[in-house]
């Protein structure tokens, strides 16, 4: 089992900074891919960004490459998004998700091969006003 945590969301002006952060506990952090994925109001959810287990590789959806940056700390069980030149169209709940091929509950394919997450956090808003 994996329990995931996000905070540092909130409301931003367009052109701002937010740094979220998701805090996992329970099973060995360091074994596992991260990502993080958002849904935005009348939205299907969509991929964000994703990070190996070493933070060595890292992936990006289209719409956060130059502005996202994935990032974790093994010692501290996180991992980080942070999200630069922030935009309206941003504006969603962010959910950070732990890799976990038995019960994949959605799934991306990346550099290093496909990921199943298999558990996911509760979500942190995040709004960008223009």
């Amino acid at each position: 089992q994996v329990q995931l945590v996000e905070s540092g969301g909130g409301l931003v002006q367009a052109g701002g900074s937010l740094r979220l952060s998701c805090a996992a506990s329970g099973r060995t952090f360091s074994s596992y891919s991260m990502g993080w994925f958002r849904q935005a109001p009348g939205k299907e959810r969509e991929f964000v960004a994703a990070i190996n287990w070493s933070g060595g590789r890292t992936n990006y959806a289209d719409s956060g490459k130059g502005r996202f940056t994935i990032s974790r700390d093994n010692a501290k069980n996180t991992v980080y998004l942070q999200m630069n030149s922030l935009k309206p169209e941003d504006t969603a709940v962010y959910y950070c998700a732990a890799e976990e091929s038995g019960r994949s509950r959605g799934h991306v394919y990346t550099s290093w091969g496909r990921l199943d997450f298999g558990y996911w956090g509760q979500g942190t808003q995040v709004t960008v006003s223009s």
